[in-house]
């Protein structure tokens, strides 16, 4: 009884220790995400059922062997009874598990359409990507649209512009509103992957990809490439800030002026020479 006691033991403790979800992020163990919630309870549902019918095999498992071992007790002449099989236990313990697998597939169907479905997205990004994320040995190359006379950001476009922002390694969001981004990979398949939203997606080579996620609270959260992706691949830790809109709008502002910066200082008007005639 000593392992299944200490297994019973570990489940229990592993909240408090950090052996569950994610516990870094300003969320905690929380999924820092509404569609992270709802894929939080999809793994608990298939955690409850795996458990109960792991725990359910093995007392039966337990009770036929220590039968058997009752059976072959010293003293019992009764002759030894051979079957082949039980055809309506086999039945029973095929169509069982098939209705709980049909079950699974239907229950997530609409979590799984929500994220990986274009139609089911939210209104909110159907005004388009706000950034495109490309993998690249071994990093991630972010791509901003700049900003319009407005001081608002740009529609970003498929290709390159001009005004185009770039960061490595550092995506901004806002926080609180479902956001898109266009994912790429440059060369190897590398692996779009935000723990505490509990957002994956693979990057392939040749496809933009779309992907959504919406952080529920402001802060900053771990970005990394889930894909062994080459020697490289522990280099590709990022970060994810979500930040509110002021404040993300200040950070394309400081990112626009800090790549038009052409290195020559801003002189103050009080202090710049006067230009003077040829008559003076």
């Amino acid at each position: 009884m000593f392992w299944p006691i200490l297994a019973c033991y570990a489940c229990w403790i592993a909240p408090s220790m950090g052996w569950w979800f994610p516990f870094t992020g300003p969320t905690g163990m929380k999924a820092a995400s509404p569609l992270g919630e709802r894929i939080d309870d999809l793994f608990y549902m298939i955690l409850y059922i795996t458990t109960v019918t792991f725990v359910g095999t093995q007392v039966a498992l337990g009770y036929v062997l220590f039968k058997g071992a009752a059976a072959t007790d010293e003293g019992n002449t009764e002759k030894a009874w051979y079957s082949h099989g039980s055809h309506n236990l086999e039945v029973i313990w095929t169509i069982v598990p098939a209705c709980v697998l049909l079950f699974i597939a239907l229950y997530q169907m609409d979590v799984w359409a929500q994220f990986r479905i274009k139609d089911s997205f939210p209104s909110e990004t159907k005004r388009g990507a706000i950034a495109e994320v490309t993998a690249r040995q071994f990093e991630w190359r972010i791509r901003y649209p700049g900003l319009g006379p407005d001081g608002k950001p740009l529609p970003l476009m498929p290709k390159p512009q001009p005004t185009d922002l770039y960061t490595v390694n550092d995506l901004h969001v806002t926080v609180g509103t479902p956001v898109m981004i266009i994912l790429e990979t440059q060369d190897v398949q590398h692996s779009f992957f935000l723990p505490e939203l509990r957002i994956k997606q693979d990057a392939v080579p040749g496809l933009d990809i779309p992907v959504w996620f919406e952080a529920s609270k402001s802060g900053e959260y771990t970005l990394l490439c889930a894909e062994l992706c080459g020697w490289g691949h522990y280099k590709m830790k990022a970060r994810m800030v979500a930040e509110t809109e002021d404040k993300y709008l200040e950070f394309l502002q400081s990112l626009t002026k800090s790549q038009n910066y052409d290195g020559v200082p801003e002189t103050p008007a009080a202090e710049a020479p006067v230009a003077t005639t040829a008559a003076e």
